[in-house]
C-alpha cells in the first residue's frame, strides 16, 4: 500500500468515513522525495527508538520502523488510529499511542530521537516541552514545519524569543524545503524540515534566570532593550543602563539584536 498516492490516501479516509480535520492540522504527505529526506535527517541506526508525534495515516511511521528498533507514533485522533491499525499491522516494532502529546508529562523511554510532520499551532509547544520540560530529552528532533517558523527557529541574526528558546537547548538548521504540493490537502504555503541536535553538555547558567531575562528583553520586540528590560525586571534604567554597557551592549539595541552568547553573559553578570 503506497501511503504516498493521493488516490490511496482519498481511499482511506473515504473507507474509514474520515475527513482531513483543520483544527489538527491534518496534510498528508505524498511526496516520497520529501519522505526520503526527512528519513535521511534522522540518520536512524537499527537499535534506536523513534518517537513520532502525529503519524496520521502512517506514511513516515511505516518508513521509520523499517529502519528503526522500536517506533513509539503518538496519535489523539481516534478515528486516525483505526487507520494506523490497518496501515501497520504488519510492523510489530510499533507502539501505537492514543494521546495528546501535550500532556504526557513523562515518557519511559531513555535514548530516542523525534521525529515529526507537524502543524504551525503545535510547533513551539512541542519543542518546549522536549527540550524545557521533559527530563530525558531526545538526541534529535527532526520536524516538519511552515518555511517561514523554520526560518525564525534557525536564525542566527534578528533572533526572536523562540528562536533563543531552542538554540539555548539545541543546534538547530534547516535540512530542506518541501514544497506545499507535497501535501494533501495542500496547505497555503510551504514548508521545511529542520534538525534540532539537543546540547549534551550542561547549561552554561541558571535556566530559569536566563528565560526570565530573555522574555524581559522580548516583552515588546520593537523596543530598546533598556525600556523593556527597566520595566520588567523591574530595575532602574541607570542600573540597567551599567549592566548593559559592561557587557558591550548598546543600550539603545532591540533584543532581536541579540546573540545567545549576548543572553548567557547577561545571565552571568545579573547581580543588580
Amino acid at each position: 500500500m503506497d501511503l504516498t498516492s493521493k488516490k490511496v490516501v482519498k481511499s482511506l479516509l473515504k473507507k474509514h468515513k474520515i475527513s482531513p480535520q483543520k483544527q489538527f492540522g491534518q496534510n498528508f504527505l505524498i511526496d516520497k522525495l520529501a519522505l526520503k529526506k526527512v528519513l535521511l535527517a534522522a540518520e536512524i541506526k537499527p537499535n534506536e527508538t523513534i518517537l513520532e508525534i502525529g503519524p496520521g495515516i502512517g506514511t513516515l511511521t511505516k518508513e521509520l520502523a523499517k529502519k528503526a528498533e522500536k517506533v513509539i507514533a503518538v496519535e489523539k485522533d481516534r478515528k486516525m488510529i483505526e487507520i494506523l491499525k490497518e496501515t501497520l499491522k504488519d510492523f510489530k516494532n510499533v507502539k501505537i499511542l492514543e494521546k495528546d502529546i501535550l500532556k504526557i508529562k513523562e515518557l519511559e523511554i531513555k535514548d530516542y530521537k523525534v521525529v515529526a510532520n507537524l502543524p504551525y499551532y503545535i510547533v513551539s509547544p512541542i519543542i518546549r516541552k522536549f527540550l524545557e520540560s521533559m527530563k530525558i530529552r531526545p538526541k534529535y528532533m527532526i520536524l516538519m514545519v511552515q518555511k517561514e517558523v523554520a526560518q525564525r527557529i534557525t536564525a542566527k541574526q534578528r533572533m526572536n524569543l523562540l528562536a533563543v528558546s531552542v538554540q539555548f537547548y539545541a543546534q538547530a538548521k534547516i535540512i530542506g524545503y518541501v514544497p506545499k504540493k507535497s501535501f494533501w490537502p495542500e496547505p497555503k504555503v510551504d514548508g521545511a524540515i529542520i534538525k534540532l541536535e539537543v546540547k549534551k553538555e550542561k547549561l552554561k547558567v541558571d535556566k530559569d534566570s536566563f528565560f526570565k531575562i530573555v522574555k524581559a528583553g522580548f516583552s515588546q520586540p520593537r523596543k530598546q532593550l533598556i525600556n523593556n528590560l527597566s520595566k520588567e525586571l523591574k530595575v532602574s534604567r541607570e542600573k540597567v543602563n551599567e549592566w548593559l554597557l559592561k557587557n558591550n551592549i548598546e543600550p539603545t539595541q532591540r533584543a532581536e539584536t541579540l546573540s545567545i552568547e549576548n543572553w548567557i553573559k547577561l545571565t552571568k553578570n545579573y547581580t543588580i
